[in-house]
């Protein structure tokens, strides 16, 4: 599936959006840490849940469970927040 990788992660992937494989969320996240050592850590944190910082769309509903199934997905969305002022 289509994978959109947030800017801030492009020094890993060196691209918009790769292809990922996964039956679940955190699949994906360990396919994309397969392909692009480093990644995984910066979207999920020590205790395996997703950075405060993070947001994952898929079908247009925001995903919180790494544990989420993917059938008959095409493209997984992710976003990296903005903080600060």
């Amino acid at each position: 599936m289509r994978v959109l990788i947030p800017t801030p992660l492009h020094d890993y992937t060196h691209a918009t959006r790769v292809e990922a494989h996964g039956a679940t969320l955190g699949a994906v996240f360990d396919d994309l840490d397969r392909q692009f050592p480093g990644i995984r850590f910066r979207m999920v944190d020590e205790q395996g849940h997703i950075r405060r910082h993070m947001r994952c769309f898929i079908g247009g509903q925001q995903v919180f469970d790494l544990d989420h199934r993917l059938e008959g997905v095409e493209e997984v969305l992710l976003v990296q927040a903005l903080s600060g002022g």
